[in-house]
């Protein structure tokens, strides 16, 4: 049988419809598309595509039982080694993983890995009746601190070995990143609480409202009898491009503008959440963050979106298909550029505090690339007399964050990074015994699915090292 070169797309909403409303904008497979897409994989002795996934998922086993028909089989495999499939299924960078590796990738284009994963995740979850059985507890106790991706990894691998996990949340909801940065449009809300749902029947207790380092502190775990911690909390402190106006009313950091849209429903027509909407909006930054920054602006009411990003489209950091489907909507992208000031009018009031004032535009300048940094990428270096303004009236700033401080400031011992990261050895263990670390909050802001990688090694470390200690 011949091999058909493409994938099958993904069927979507209308760009001119999806982009005035927060439903999902990928509609997912169908039974029949999914079937026809399993049969383009060669089923190939290698497996290299199993290489380049963080969590290890047995994918040419899957792809072969949705091929047969087998779409139950299909999730229980994924879900063997991946807490979290429908939302890796959605937000995944598998074209530089999983399908980077993928043999077929050598002449056409590689197997659609993760529109099947999604595939046989929605529709368990869709039609599967069965609940999950809590293993026998082994007495062990850890502790997990945050609830994103790599702490729901870490704890649902726990959770399967019959330890007594409780995760600690500082948000009122559990799902770290995943609710609070990702918007509705590319993972819908509902898919977490599922996600969560089931790893609380397999035990994990979650406790909300909780900050380690100010309510509770790695310590205090301890001496409440917990054996191990795992530290996965994340990169919630935001950078910002220290330049002038950046104080002005209506700049925000993107982890502000999405967790005020996402986590606080200002997205929802009743929402009385604080939120810019309408006008025009300029975005800095280039990756993933920014294109949900801007897409969620442009659905909230503006009448134009910028993105300002300093190289160009081949450096552009973000998934190819966001950015694809970002030009769809209408996003109007301005490469080589970078802002020097964000413009502003004071209150008359005051006209002395810039706290004061509103934005009305933002200064950039345009770039040129040089010679390569330490990164390997090409240096942007500013072009002279090249300045020009962007008429704006919010700006938000997606250039990346950093881990919150709190935690080193509360913990004796802990050994971090000069960029705040927790520094911890192959298997997560941090400076201190039997603390672990994973995530964001040891590499700074990265992939849901590095994360998941992180604390699925984690907890493979906290077993061993446990139960080398009874």
């Amino acid at each position: 049988m011949a091999i058909i070169p493409k994938k099958h797309e993904s069927p979507t909403q209308p760009a001119d419809v999806r982009a005035h409303n927060f439903n999902e904008v990928a509609l997912g497979y169908t039974p029949e598309i999914a079937v026809e897409e399993a049969k383009r994989c060669l089923n190939c002795k290698t497996r290299p595509c199993v290489e380049g996934c963080p969590v290890n998922v047995n994918i040419p086993e899957f792809i072969i039982q949705i091929k047969d028909g087998d779409f139950e089989g299909a999730y229980r495999t994924i879900n063997a080694t991946s807490s979290l499939p429908a939302v890796c299924g959605r937000v995944c960078p598998q074209e530089t993983q999983c399908e980077a590796r993928c043999t077929l990738a050598k002449k056409f284009e590689p197997v659609g890995i993760g529109r099947l994963e999604r595939f046989a995740a929605d529709w368990h979850n869709e039609h599967s009746t069965d609940s999950v059985l809590a293993p026998k507890s082994n007495g062990r106790r850890v502790a997990i601190v945050g609830s994103g991706p790599s702490g729901l990894t870490c704890a649902g691998d726990l959770a399967r070995k019959g330890y007594q996990v409780t995760v600690y949340e500082a948000l009122h909801t559990a799902g770290g990143v995943l609710v609070y940065g990702i918007p509705e449009f590319r993972l819908p809300k509902s898919i977490v609480e599922r996600e969560v749902e089931t790893l609380k029947e397999l035990g994990v207790e979650i406790v909300l409202n909780v900050v380690i380092g100010k309510t509770l502190t790695i310590d205090e775990l301890f001496a409440m009898g917990y054996e191990a911690v795992f530290i996965g909390s994340g990169a919630g402190l935001p950078n910002f491009m220290n330049i002038p106006g950046e104080a002005y009313k209506g700049v925000y950091s993107a982890n502000e503008f999405l967790t005020r849209s996402n986590l606080m429903k200002a997205y929802l027509d009743h929402s009385t959440t604080p939120i810019m909407k309408g006008g025009k909006v300029a975005v800095v930054g280039g990756g993933n963050v920014a294109m949900d920054a801007a897409r969620t602006a442009l659905r909230l009411g503006a009448e134009k979106v910028y993105v300002v990003y300093r190289r160009s489209m081949d450096e552009l950091p973000a998934r190819a298909e966001e950015v694809e489907h970002a030009k769809e909507e209408g996003i109007d992208f301005r490469l080589l550029c970078n802002p020097v000031e964000i413009l502003g009018y004071n209150n008359e009031s005051d006209p002395r505090d810039p706290k004061n004032g509103f934005v009305t535009g933002v200064r950039c300048v345009k770039m040129e690339l040089g010679e390569p940094d330490a990164s390997g990428r090409r240096r942007p270096v500013p072009i002279p007399d090249s300045e020009f303004e962007l008429d704006v009236d919010a700006v938000i700033i997606a250039i990346g964050t950093s881990p919150n401080p709190l935690i080193k400031a509360t913990t004796e011992g802990l050994e971090v990074n000069r960029w705040g990261g927790i520094v911890v050895n192959e298997d997560g263990l941090t400076s201190r015994s039997n603390v672990y670390a994973g995530g964001d909050a040891v590499t700074g802001a990265a992939t849901v699915i590095s994360a998941m990688g992180a604390g699925k090694v984690a907890a493979q470390a906290i077993d061993k090292a446990l139960s080398e200690n009874k």
